[in-house]
């Protein structure tokens, strides 16, 4: 079974990606995934867990950014009972939980710098300490870390330690954004929608050629995750549908319409015009032409239908 078949896509950015990732998955070495928020770094981190020794180990996630400094320390490494106020019980950490298997950090630039001492103790000499114990204990534990911040600017501000970034660091993988990475957009819709279509029990929509361009040219600061969630949300409102542009959330379209040349030879008059008139006009010929089909009027003006039924009640056409 090839767990790398979990990443979709074929673009040469990709690829160069896996083959990295498939020689470090072969070892034990430690690994720093880097890459804007929503590109799969949790993904990755798990595919190379499973295609290595440690597959059938423990495999535990933190988002380091998720718990305050006063509980994360705990949280990793254990307490001893009545160590600190509600610490009514003795508590394994994570480390511990992970003994054996690999433990995978996410967002490690929010870990605490008190934190990041102990964190690096562990990493020179396989040593934890559990919060109110005075004697360390060894665990064997794969270290994932990933980050989507540069963590070389925050050393320069000393928000994190360069003796730390450099153990971690050892091997740096970095995931290509997705506005990169354009030509895996319809492999990743297709593998989204056939995961909607099966879990909503819903006919999965289909995207037009227009659609599909409309997608390729936006930025995508969400990443996968943005598109993830796009593919969802149609799924569920237009099941079975063909998606064209209009469907799409403005900011979806904004680049795609102002990179689409104009297909009029209209010129503005010298002496300019009545906007509002000439929109009435045009929506009273598309109306005209289709014979009162608002759908086909709102297609010819190429805007949404509720687009056109509000600017027929802007301009006061009968409903």
């Amino acid at each position: 079974m090839d767990h790398f078949n979990a990443i979709i896509g074929q673009s040469p950015a990709l690829d160069s990606l896996i083959r990295s990732a498939r020689i470090v998955a072969a070892t034990d070495v430690t690994v720093l995934l880097k890459g804007e928020t929503g590109t799969g770094k949790e993904v990755l981190a798990t595919a190379i867990q499973q295609a290595g020794a440690r597959a059938n180990k423990a495999f535990i996630t933190l988002n380091c950014a998720a718990l305050p400094e006063s509980l994360i320390e705990s949280e990793l490494f254990g307490h001893k009972k009545g160590s600190f106020t509600g610490a009514t019980t003795d508590k394994q950490g994570l480390f511990q939980a992970a003994d054996g298997g690999t433990l995978f950090l996410d967002e490690i630039n929010s870990l605490p710098l008190s934190i990041q001492a102990k964190l690096l103790r562990f990493l020179e000499s396989g040593e934890c300490l559990a919060v109110g114990e005075i004697k360390p204990y060894k665990v064997d534990v794969r270290v994932i870390s990933a980050t989507n911040a540069d963590l070389n600017k925050q050393i320069e501000t000393g928000q994190f330690r360069s003796d730390l970034y450099f153990r971690l660091n050892v091997v740096p993988l970095e995931l290509p954004p997705l506005a990169q990475r354009t030509e895996d957009i319809e492999s990743l819709i297709k593998h989204f929608l056939a995961l909607f279509e099966n879990a909503h029990t819903l006919t999965a929509p289909k995207f037009s050629k227009q659609a599909l361009k409309a997608l390729k040219a936006y930025s995508w600061p969400g990443n996968i995750r943005e598109l993830r969630n796009l593919c969802e949300r149609l799924s569920i409102l237009l099941a079975g549908r063909v998606i064209e542009p209009e469907n799409l959330p403005s900011e979806f379209t904004t680049k795609y319409i102002s990179n689409t040349p104009a297909t009029t030879d209209f010129t503005l008059p010298e002496n300019g015009l009545q906007l509002d008139t000439l929109e009435a006009d045009l929506i009273h010929q598309a109306l005209n032409r289709t014979k009162g089909n608002r759908s086909k009027s709102a297609k010819l003006l190429g805007i949404s239908r509720d687009t056109l039924l509000y600017r027929m009640q802007k301009h006061g056409f009968a409903s």
